[in-house]
């Protein structure tokens, strides 16, 4: 196309050109127009005329593939913290990605009764599942954790007081509280105790009998009492609605301590006929020991110790996509599955597909550590990191001769707020030289982003969390 000295083409002898087919074919007649026409004008405004065509459809290409990118991109997660609640946290099994996949591609079973013809029940696909691996009588799922917490105490103690240790009020992720959850449930807070010491008298003086929650079961009825957040005021008429024990999932509180353990906590509960609630909030269902990791405590164990619900998340250490888990008591479940809000906090087809395919590994223990992604970077040996270390550090090397490289041993940690104390011995390749700032935003800028952490003066990547064909991505990248 000829064009005359000192004038910018026009939109149409653009989308005319041959080269700007391939733009028509991947963005649409309408995207491209718009790029071209901002492009001419932003070279008009700079009083830039004389340009070659080519320039201008690079400019517009480039224009368009920012502005259709994912905002949402894989990372390489090398900063030691395995459950990275800011990337994303459990990096799901394959056939659990596939089978979330298969079922946002399709239409499903997902509340349709095959045997009868008529409605099902989406928590179908799941909860026998669940009750299988915790032993529970009954289960249901919400979105998260935090919405399971706060739907179970808005069924069991809406208007009313739930009791909770004062060590027990923990801050999670985003400043999102303990408290505040309570207050947004309709429940009241009820504190017991002091930060480090809580005795088993400090439940039984809280509780205040009387109201709609008698011998352990839900009554009919209404509920008397404020729905505001906060301590309650004892000289008017509030009940109490139940019992709530936290995990001390995120934090440890270590010299002089005193906590009352859940089935001493059970036992009071029962007294009073009341329910207890157990908010596990990472949510393992094995025992984590055999594989070499600390305990973490279970479900399973929950509920033999006497809590009547429990609640944990689907996307940390249980491996799956997020999801707010519940289990317990049938009667419990049942009022849960009775509340409006429960619609309103449910998962999609999606994820329900993730989280049965996940659940299924759980099934075959013996396995389990080749198969679930999050397991496996848990337990992978530290030797194994040293290795791919090694391998990464002599790549880096090559490519920053004037940088030093060095390969040290470091310590993961799990994240997401499970085990806090605790630390993974692993291996990072620790980077030095001048701007270590700019040098961890250069690797953020990649195609595909590096992400690691600047720590004893070098930028260090923990190589725990870089398995293959992963390595072999990552090293090609660098070249």
């Amino acid at each position: 196309m000829e064009k005359q000295p000192g004038r910018l083409p026009s939109v149409d002898a653009l989308l005319r050109a041959p080269d700007t087919e391939v733009l028509l074919a991947r963005f649409g007649r309408t995207a491209v127009t718009a790029s071209l026409r901002a492009v001419l004008e932003r070279r008009r405004s700079a009083g830039r005329f004389g340009v070659p065509e080519a320039d201008l459809l690079d400019e517009a290409a480039d224009d368009l593939a920012r502005r259709f990118a994912a905002s949402q991109r894989p990372v390489f997660n090398l900063t030691g913290t395995v459950l990275h609640t800011n990337l994303g946290r459990a990096p799901l099994p394959p056939e659990a990605a596939e089978a979330a996949a298969v079922a946002l591609r399709n239409a499903t079973t997902l509340e349709f009764d095959l045997a009868s013809g008529g409605r099902g029940e989406r928590d179908d696909h799941i909860a026998p599942l669940l009750c299988e691996l915790t032993g529970a009588e009954a289960a249901t799922v919400v979105n998260n954790n935090a919405a399971a917490v706060v739907l179970v105490l808005n069924t069991l103690a809406l208007g009313r007081e739930v009791v909770v240790s004062r060590g027990e009020l923990i801050e999670i992720g985003g400043a999102f509280r303990i408290p505040d959850i309570i207050a947004r449930s309709g429940a009241i807070l009820r504190e017991v105790g002091t930060t480090n010491r809580t005795h088993a008298r400090d439940y039984r003086e809280a509780i205040c009998l009387g109201g709609s929650i008698h011998g352990g079961s839900i009554q009919e009825g209404s509920v008397q009492g404020s729905s505001s957040g906060g301590s309650s005021n004892r000289g008017g008429t509030v009940k109490t609605g139940a019992l709530l024990r936290v995990h001390q999932a995120n934090y440890a509180i270590t010299g002089f301590t005193a906590a009352v353990p859940t089935p001493a906590l059970s036992a009071i509960a029962r007294e009073a006929g009341l329910p207890l609630v157990e908010d596990l909030g990472s949510g393992s269902l094995v025992d984590l020991a055999r594989w070499g990791l600390p305990h973490e405590p279970t479900p399973r164990e929950s509920l033999r110790h006497g809590a009547d619900l429990v609640t944990f998340s689907g996307d940390k250490l249980l491996g799956g996509p997020q999801a707010g888990l519940i289990v317990g008591r049938r009667d419990l479940i049942a009022a849960v599955n009775r509340n409006p809000l429960k619609r309103a906090l449910r998962m999609d087809k999606g994820r329900l597909a993730a989280l049965e395919s996940v659940l299924r590994l759980y099934l075959a223990p013996d396995l389990l550590a080749d198969r679930l992604p999050a397991l496996r970077l848990l337990a992978r040996p530290a030797d194994e990191i040293r290795r791919t270390a090694e391998r990464v550090a002599m790549a880096l090397a090559g490519r920053w001769p004037d940088r030093p490289v060095v390969v040290c041993a470091c310590r993961s940690q799990i994240g997401s707020g499970a085990l806090p104390v605790d630390r993974l011995p692993s291996a990072a390749v620790g980077i030095g030289g001048a701007d270590l700032e700019g040098l961890a935003a250069s690797l953020r800028a990649l195609p595909r982003p590096v992400i690691g952490r600047i720590a004893r003066g070098l930028l260090l990547l923990d190589c725990r969390c870089l398995e293959m064909p992963d390595e072999t991505a990552f090293l090609a990248q660098l070249r």
